[in-house]
């Protein structure tokens, strides 16, 4: 049985318009995520609960979206509407609910732009309503000249190893059934990408690790590659940090004492850790013909 709520709000507007991903909007039609990733920042203290294990359906969520649309048409706000920022739009209830297919049907209505956040290879059972939204989305005037069409699609990996993948994110399909769903995509004329967000220290943020992820990427049809490093919250027993640091115990024990080192108390690496991610991510990216970013 499906665990339901009802909400007030569904679609969340930006102060301004998300750098990285493009968004104006964020939409999630799901509270909870089934993907359960290990290091997943929603997991825990920061948003105070375990959203990594429990996923409820927002029941009222089209009723909703088709007045907050209108409302946005209204004040002339139209924009794109980030889909999966908190959780991902493709658990598998939806196989089921077509919470996400509705919500998808009432955008393409609506003519607005979407950017897709997923790991979920049911995603490809949308096509069609997808490629409907590319074909009638009204862009933003000043996105309008940097983009084909009003979809965007982002596959996000930690890692392409699978055997570290199903550890780390246990309710993830395989890195490959990802990137097999995300060259369908880019194959149709899909703007397609990838988030590498987390890279996890020690274990994916080498030049071969990198230089791995670049190039499967580029074999499977991503535009681009976006990228971040890892952040972890929290002491209590659903913190992704505990839940991290247990796995490290359990799997990496010798790699303990270098993240302690590491993160010394802090919610993120050193800015000069971060900063010579981000000097070899580039560099690789450039040699690779890997843009890291959605529009030039």
């Amino acid at each position: 049985m499906v665990k339901e709520i009802n909400i007030k709000t569904i679609l969340n507007k930006n102060k301004t318009r998300d750098d990285l991903f493009l968004g104006n909007y964020t939409l999630n039609p799901y509270a909870g995520c089934s993907m359960a990733c290990i290091y997943c920042y929603t997991r825990g203290s920061k948003y105070g609960g375990n959203y990594g294990v429990v996923v409820r359906a927002k029941s009222n969520a089209v009723t909703i979206l088709k007045k907050q649309l209108k409302n946005s048409i209204r004040r002339n706000e139209r924009g794109i509407i980030i889909l999966g920022s908190a959780a991902d739009p493709y658990p598998p209830v939806e196989k089921d609910l077509n919470l996400t297919r509705e919500i998808l049907g009432i955008i393409k209505r609506y003519k607005f732009p979407i950017h897709i956040l997923t790991k979920s290879k049911l995603i490809i059972r949308d096509m069609d309503i997808l490629d409907g939204i590319k074909e009638v989305a009204i862009l933003p005037d000043e996105l309008s000249d940097k983009l084909d069409n009003g979809v965007i699609m982002s596959f996000s990996f930690s890692t392409v190893d699978e055997k570290l993948s199903k550890i780390i994110e246990p309710g993830a399909p395989s890195p490959i059934a990802r990137l097999e769903t995300m060259k369908k995509y880019s194959e149709a004329g899909f703007k397609t990408g990838i988030i590498n967000m987390p890279i996890l220290p020690f274990l994916s943020d080498s030049e071969e690790d990198i230089k791995s992820m670049v190039k499967t990427a580029k074999k499977y049809g991503a535009h681009y590659v976006l990228y971040a490093g890892l952040t972890l919250y929290g002491n209590a027993p659903d913190d992704c940090k505990t839940l991290y640091f247990n796995f490290l115990r359990d799997n990496y024990p010798d790699l303990l004492l270098d993240y302690e080192k590491l993160f010394k108390g802090s919610i993120a690496s050193p800015k000069s850790y971060q900063r010579d991610l981000g000097l070899r991510f580039n560099e690789v990216s450039n040699r690779y013909g890997i843009k890291n970013n959605i529009i030039n």
